[in-house]
């Protein structure tokens, strides 16, 4: 479970003092000894990706995870969203309700591409830089669903472009272009979508 310098040095998180003071106090209230907190994102790099904060009980921890000594508690920092949580900062105000704890996490949706990044981030990036904008236009947008051994991706189209009578084309001439152009390691595009609901569809 441990992590070097390095991996914190990639770390760039910034949970305030008044957060801290918040979150040791939620985790005293568990009255379990060793619990922290672990920060992830679900779903990084697309438009459904959520920052979340949860409790790590002893035995919880990730292989991967990058660990922090906050005051008087644990932090665990999924590895895998770990560049998804660049610049990342987490709050906390008391107001006459009693407060509220937010988190901004710029870099959720759209990470800082480098070539270390692996390939379902690159192509994530494509799709939501490059690809989503043009769909866009009909309503339509298209998201990655997995990766295939033989290094073909299978795509799933949604809004406008669903039942569309056009998507055979759309797929080939152009997701499956732009995409081989810019992550050369693909081998081909697959079409995962339901076209036969064409209640959405844009003709």
């Amino acid at each position: 479970m441990s992590q070097t310098m390095s991996d914190q040095a990639q770390l760039n998180v910034n949970i305030t003092e008044s957060a801290q003071t918040y979150l040791k106090g939620l985790l005293e209230s568990q009255n379990e000894e060793g619990t922290g907190i672990r920060m992830f994102v679900s779903k990084p790099g697309t438009p459904q990706a959520e920052t979340c904060i949860a409790y790590c009980r002893p035995g919880e921890e990730k292989e991967g995870d990058i660990i922090v000594e906050l005051n008087g508690f644990k932090a665990y920092f999924e590895g895998r969203s770990v560049p998804f949580l660049d610049e990342a900062k987490v709050d906390y105000a008391a107001d006459k309700m009693g407060g509220q704890l937010t988190i901004r996490a710029p870099n959720s949706k759209m990470p800082k591409i480098t070539e270390d990044s692996t390939i379902e981030d690159r192509i994530n990036y494509v799709l939501y830089n490059e690809v989503n904008p043009g769909l866009a236009a009909h309503g339509g947008n298209v998201s990655l669903e997995a990766i295939t051994d033989d290094m073909h991706i299978v795509l799933k189209f949604g809004g406008g472009c669903q039942g569309c009578s056009a998507v055979d084309m759309t797929l080939k001439q152009g997701v499956e272009k732009t995409l081989m152009e810019r992550v050369p390691e693909i081998k081909g595009v697959r079409d995962a979508t339901d076209h036969t609901d064409k209640s959405h569809a844009y003709y």
